[in-house]
Order: C-alpha cells, then structure tokens, then sequence
C-alpha cells in the first residue's frame, strides 16, 4: 500500500498495525479462494480490482467527497433506507462485519454467546480497523434482532455518532406506521447531518440511482438460472457484497458488462461448472466481507451455487422502489412500501419468506437449499426448521448449517457438505 494510504489511516485514527494484519489475511483469503477458481468470467477483474482497494481507493474517494462537504453514512442493514441517503447527495457504506477480530476485548462488553455478526461489528470498532466507521459522519443501527438492540446501548458508548432506528416486529397496519415514522425521522435526521433539504425531486432521483444498482443486480441473478452456470456463487456474492460500499455509477456499469459477458456465456453454453453440477440455493444469514467460508466449502464439494436468500442477496435486492409518485409524500409512501415487503426473519410470522426460498429454489432451478445460521443468531435458526419443512413438502431436500466465523469446523462442515451433495447428485 501506498504511503498516501498510511497516512490516510492514519489520519483516521486506525490502528496500523492490527489494520496491516487485517488486510495481509484478506488478502490471503482472497487468493486462496477467489483467484484459486477456474474459468471466471473476465469482467470479475474489476472486482479483483475493488478488493485490492477495498481500504484504499474506496476510502480515499470517501474522504475527497467528505473533503468537498458531502457526507458519509455507515450502516449494517438492508432496512437503512438508501434512497433518502442518496437524496441528500451522501454516500451510504455498508460497514465491516465478516471475520473475528479482537474478540477478547469484544467479551468483555459482550456475553460470549452473541451472534458472531454483532460480535464482529464490535471487534473491528474496538480494534480501530475498520475504515468504513471511522470516515462516517453518521453510523445507522437499527432494532432488528435483540442480539443488536442490546449491543447498540453498549456501542453508543463507543460510537458518539451513531444513530439507532426502530423498526417493526410484525407485518401490520401498526407495523407499517412505525416504519414509515422511523423513515421520516431518519430522513430529518439525514437533512440536519447534511445541511440540504430533501425534496420531491431529490428523492425521486435517490429511488432513480438506487433502483438502478438493483436492476443490475437482478439481471446477473436472472443469468444464474442457466445450465450450466455461467458463473460461481462466490464472485456471484462478491458483487452482491459490492454493492454495499462501491460508487453507485461505476457499479452499475461493472455488473452490466459482466452481464453482457455473461449473456454470451449462456449462448454458448459455457459455464463454471458441467450440466451434471448439483446446483445450491444458498438461505439465510447475510455474508459480508471476508464471510467466504461456506460457499467455498460447497463450490469445492462438487457443487456450484445459484442462488442466495440473504439480505447479501436478493433478500436485499429484491423489489424496486416505485418511483411514479410526484409529491415528497407519495415517494415517501413508496420507500415505507419497499421495505416493508423485506421479509427478514425478524419479522413473525413470516410466511413471505417460506414462500419466497420455494420460488428461488423453483426458478434457479437448485437441486438443494442450504439453509445457513450463524450460531445464536435466534432468529434465523428458529426460521431453519419451518424452512426445511417448507422445502421437504416439495420435495426439495435441504441441509441445515450452524456456524461461525471460525476456522475450527471447516473438516465437520465439509464432511456434511460433500454428503449432502453426494445425496443430491
């Protein structure tokens, strides 16, 4: 890395060292896997590229905006509200949370029985690793799990700008109220950090440049439903973890030429993997960045991954926002509406979501779903089991997986993985 970079960090109060150690294990993992596959599609480069600056370039772009006075906002969920970030002419970051760091001084804030998510988002604030934090202006929590309720009362103490939003528990008339409260809230909130009232425009063209990031995202999901596949599901993830931090102009141009790619792939019936592949839906906890584990485990089994249900996936991509409204209310109305059809396991009951993993599993055509949890994340292991019920009374088998951000289950994971596709095949 650049000496510019250095002082970058630096100037943003990042532990150097542990950074340096953070980034030399990333980028281990990221040659072991990644550039360890065969036959990728020539448009990942740029991908490869984006890892390569994932605490570099991306950074210092931020900190130009931040220096020419746009603001930046970090987030941990897919409920945080793009569109009203993108009105205000702010950048919204996803935030690290994918690996185990500094998970001694994490249990002592911490009970050690907290999901790993929650667990790693402490860990790389503690350590001072993460950049994404330290250049937000704003960081965005939000009441979803009690695991992140709680914790949040413990990182305001670490974290003087963070700003926590409510979010409802259940799919009702109540329900839709307090989320639409919340969105204006957040959205007043928003207009004080960054000094511009939003407007009827301004939202419309923040709904414009969202949806646009979505339609890229759901026509490279649509090209996984060939036989064979055209692409992996590891760099399928990559770019779906993308889309949490990359410029929104240049993502949506990388996506479309790699889809453009893509499309001829399928013509040709050229793919990653033979026809005979046993092809895997991927369902439940979000994957960020480096959560590679289980999808390597299951592209190095024998089998190739076509789909995710996962808010890292088309859980959090998947509708648009209607942007046919012409008064602030309307599109307000129209982001409430949105979101509110996100059908995290959050939510009870959650029909949406049973009915939803059928109909990926259908579509991808996916000869098996695996339905992953992170270990103590409650509401994502209480869903696995009507999950699985759903899947066998169609006749899809399943495979449910409880894990961590740990190296220590790899072989046990690996054993049940080969066994499960071997099944399949």
């Amino acid at each position: 890395m650049s000496e510019d970079y250095r002082n970058m960090w630096k100037n943003l109060e990042l532990d150097l060292a542990a950074h340096d150690a953070l980034l030399e294990v990333l980028s281990k993992g990221y040659q072991d896997i990644y550039l360890a596959q065969k036959n990728r599609p020539e448009g990942m480069k740029y991908f490869d590229f984006v890892m390569s600056e994932v605490h570099g370039l991306r950074i210092k772009e931020l900190m130009d905006e931040k220096a020419a006075g746009r603001k930046v906002i970090g987030s941990f969920c897919v409920f945080v509200p793009e569109e009203i970030v993108r009105a205000a002419d702010a950048s919204l970051v996803g935030l690290c949370a994918g690996a185990d760091f500094a998970m001694e001084e994490v249990e002592r804030l911490l009970p050690r029985n907290t999901c790993s998510l929650v667990k790693s988002a402490f860990g790389f604030s503690l350590a001072k690793v993460c950049p994404y934090m330290e250049c937000s202006d704003m960081i965005v929590g939000e009441n979803t799990c009690d695991g992140k309720k709680k914790s949040y009362e413990t990182l305001n103490d670490l974290v003087p700008n963070l700003y926590v939003m409510d979010l409802p528990q259940m799919k009702s008339v109540e329900g839709r109220a307090l989320l639409k409260a919340e969105y204006l809230r957040f959205k007043e909130a928003v207009e004080k950090l960054t000094g511009i009232r939003i407007d009827a425009d301004r939202l419309k063209k923040g709904i414009e440049i969202v949806n646009e990031k979505r339609k890229a995202v759901h026509r490279l999901s649509l090209l996984r439903k060939a036989n064979p596949a055209s692409i992996s599901g590891l760099d399928a993830l990559l770019a779906n973890q993308v889309y949490f931090y990359d410029d929104p102009a240049r993502f949506i141009d990388s996506v479309n030429k790699i889809s453009d790619e893509l499309e001829a792939r399928v013509e040709k019936k050229e793919g990653v993997a033979p026809e005979s592949t046993p092809r895997i839906l991927i369902s439940g906890c979000p994957m960020a960045v480096p959560n590679w584990k289980l999808p390597w485990i299951i592209e190095t089994a024998g089998a190739v991954i076509v789909g995710e249900e996962s808010c890292v996936g088309e859980r959090g991509t998947r509708n648009l926002t209607d942007d046919s409204g012409n008064t602030l209310e309307e599109l307000m109305e129209a982001i409430v509406d949105r979101y509110f059809k996100v059908d995290c396991a959050i939510f009870t009951p959650n029909p949406d979501r049973l009915e939803h993993i059928v109909e990926m599993a259908e579509t991808y055509r996916a000869d098996g779903v695996i339905h992953y949890g992170l270990q103590f994340c409650q509401p994502y292991l209480m869903e696995a089991i009507p999950v699985e019920k759903a899947l066998e009374a169609k006749n899809i088998p399943a495979l449910r997986i409880e894990t961590d951000y740990s190296e220590e289950d790899v072989g046990q994971l690996r054993t049940r993985i080969e066994a499960f596709v071997e099944l399949i095949r």
